[in-house]
C-alpha cells in the first residue's frame, strides 16, 4: 500500500485543527470518510477534501505535503503508525504524542512535543517556544520519547519536562530547561539566559560554555562514566549527535537550581 497523502490545494487565513488526521483515528476508514471529516478552520469546519488532495490508502504512514504554519496539533495524541511533514507545522505538534514518529522537514510552532509521553520526532529546521513543555496551567510536560531538532529552539525549552530527551543540534533561547523535574537535554549550540531556572532535577548536557548564574553551584570537573553510554545510546540517530567526534565524558559540573531542590545538573564539555 502506498502511504495516505494529503497534499494542500490552498493556504487558509485562519489556523486549522489538524488533530483527526493521525493514523490511528484514520486506521480502516474508507477514503470517501476520509474526505468527508471536518477540520476547524478558524470559527468554521471545513471537509478535509476542501482543503486537500488525497491519495494513497496506508493509513500507518500519513505524508502531509505542501504543510505550512497554519496547521496546528499535526499528531496530537498519535498512538503508533509515522507521520511526514513536507514543510512547516504550526503549534502543537505531537501534542500528547503517546508512540509513533513524526518528521517534519521545515520549521515548527511553539508547544511542539508539549505533554509528549513516548515515541520518535524530528524538526529538521527550527521549533519555536516551549518545545517539550507543558501546557499553561499543568505541571508535567514531556513525559518520555525523544525529540531531535536539527536547527535552533525558542525560550521555555523542556518548560516542567518530567522525562525523556531532547536533542538540539542548534541553540536554545532564555530558560532552557526551566522548572525540570527530571529528563535530559542536551544542546551543541549556545544557550541564553537564565538556564536551568528553578530546576529541580534532571541533566543538561552543554557543548559550550552558558552564561553564569548564582543559582547554580560549580562542583569541578569531572569524568562521567554514564556519558559515553548515553552517547552510544544516540548513534542510531541521523543527527550529529551520532558522530563519535561529538561525544566527551570529561565535564565541568553545576548543581542547581539552588533556589529549588539543587539536586538538577548542568554538565559542560570540557575541551
Amino acid at each position: 500500500m502506498s502511504a495516505l497523502t494529503f497534499t494542500l490545494k490552498l493556504k487558509p487565513d485562519q489556523r486549522v485543527d489538524m488533530s483527526p488526521l493521525v493514523c490511528h483515528k484514520l486506521d480502516g476508514m474508507q477514503a470517501a470518510e476520509i474526505a468527508a471529516l471536518t477540520l476547524q478552520n478558524g470559527k468554521r469546519k471545513i471537509r478535509v477534501d476542501e482543503l486537500f488532495d488525497i491519495a494513497g490508502s496506508d493509513a500507518q504512514n500519513i505524508v502531509i505535503k505542501n504543510s505550512f504554519g497554519k496547521l496546528d496539533f499535526i499528531g496530537k495524541e498519535l498512538d503508533g503508525g509515522r507521520i511526514t511533514v513536507e514543510g512547516d507545522a504550526g503549534a502543537y505538534l505531537g501534542l500528547g504524542m503517546k508512540s509513533g514518529e513524526i518528521e517534519v522537514s521545515g520549521d515548527v510552532g511553539i508547544y511542539a512535543a508539549c505533554e509528549m509521553k513516548k515515541g520518535f520526532l524530528t524538526i529538521n529546521g527550527n521549533a519555536g517556544d516551549f518545545l517539550g513543555a507543558a501546557l499553561p496551567g499543568n505541571k508535567m510536560g514531556m513525559k518520555g520519547g525523544t525529540v531531535l531538532v536539527k536547527g535552533n529552539v525558542g525560550e521555555r525549552a523542556g518548560d516542567h519536562m518530567r522525562r525523556g530527551n531532547i536533542l538540539i543540534e542548534g541553540n536554545a533561547g532564555d530558560y532552557c530547561g526551566s522548572r525540570m523535574t527530571a529528563g535530559t537535554i542536551a544542546v551543541m549550540g549556545q544557550t541564553g539566559k537564565y538556564l536551568g531556572f528553578a530546576m529541580r532535577r534532571g541533566t543538561l548536557l552543554l557543548w559550550n560554555q552558558p552564561q553564569a548564574s548564582a543559582r547554580f553551584n560549580d562542583c569541578g570537573a569531572h569524568t562521567l562514566a554514564f556519558l559515553p553510554i548515553l552517547f552510544a545510546s544516540f548513534k542510531k540517530f541521523n543527527s550529529k549527535f551520532a558522530d563519535g567526534s561529538a561525544a566527551f565524558n570529561r565535564v565541568q559540573r553545576y548543581a542547581g537550581d539552588m533556589s529549588e531542590m539543587g539536586r538538577g545538573e548542568v554538565l559542560v564539555k570540557i575541551g
